[in-house]
């Protein structure tokens, strides 16, 4: 930025100085280092005018990206914490049903046949008898 305004400044001193080249050709009563001294001292006040613009607007560019990001950023945390409780909920339906229900009627067939084996062995007195027939 400031490469640009130096080289303006040059084009307008080499400006500035054909044109009192022609005025001192005609003439005038001008001296040109005066001219040509008016418009630095113009030029570097214009310069000092506009970097003082730009330095405000950046100002006021960056309060407005600081609060485009604090929206933004309250909107993701607000979903985080949606998303955070969307999979609480998940994994607690899981931890619930640990088994399915195909899982749950071979585990009842189970203990009911493990039950059954269990009486059976305390109904015939905890020993084993031989019956034979007699012929």
């Amino acid at each position: 930025m400031r490469l640009r305004q130096l080289c303006l400044l040059a084009v307008l001193l080499i400006g500035a100085t054909a044109h009192a080249e022609e005025t001192s050709n005609t003439g005038s009563s001008t001296p040109l280092s005066l001219s040509a001294g008016a418009q630095i001292t113009e030029l570097q006040q214009r310069l000092k005018e506009s970097e003082r613009l730009r330095e405000e607007l950046g100002k006021q560019l960056q309060s407005a990206d600081a609060s485009r990001e604090s929206a933004q950023l309250s909107r993701l945390r607000q979903e985080n914490q949606r998303l955070a409780q969307q999979l609480k909920e998940a994994q607690g339906g899981t931890l619930t049903r640990w088994l399915t229900e195909q899982q749950q009627w071979f585990v009842t067939g189970a203990s009911v046949a493990l039950i059954a084996l269990l009486c059976g062995i305390f109904a015939s007195g905890g020993h084993r008898r031989r019956r034979q027939w007699l012929n």
